[in-house]
């Protein structure tokens, strides 16, 4: 249980230590609604790695948190580890990449490494079930 949650908290961290760097870059460029969708813009890159982190965090947390409950094998605690890093790695490529008009390799690794974890962990619910 001690991995899911764990992988759980980091994802909530990441989720909030993002809202608080949308809020302050909010505040600095005196941005109080929306963002210019210039994909070089930093509130841009900010909100889309918020946004995107909300949009996955919480199903993930779900599986983590579900799976732990009922004595997961260990390829699911790796998976579990294994996709939450994914969650840090995308969000490092859209806050590092110059522009998000373009791919950047930390992007495509942590949007892939989300897919291939997230689909294996519902894969291992079903069988859970």
């Amino acid at each position: 249980m001690s991995t899911a949650i764990t992988c759980t908290a980091l994802l909530g961290l990441l989720l909030f230590v993002l809202g608080i760097m949308v809020s302050t870059t909010r505040g600095s460029t005196k941005t109080n609604f929306g963002y210019n969708p210039d994909p070089t813009d930093r509130l841009y890159k900010l909100v889309r790695a918020h946004g995107n982190t909300a949009e996955y965090a919480p199903m993930l947390a779900v599986l983590y948190l579900f799976l732990a409950a009922h004595g997961p094998e260990g390829w699911v605690r790796y998976t579990i580890w294994a996709t939450t890093a994914c969650r840090y790695l995308l969000v490092a490529g859209i806050l590092m990449s110059p522009t998000l008009a373009r791919p950047h390799p930390l992007r495509f690794i942590g949007a892939l490494g989300t897919y291939v974890g997230g689909i294996a962990l519902c894969v291992a619910a079903f069988m859970t079930a």
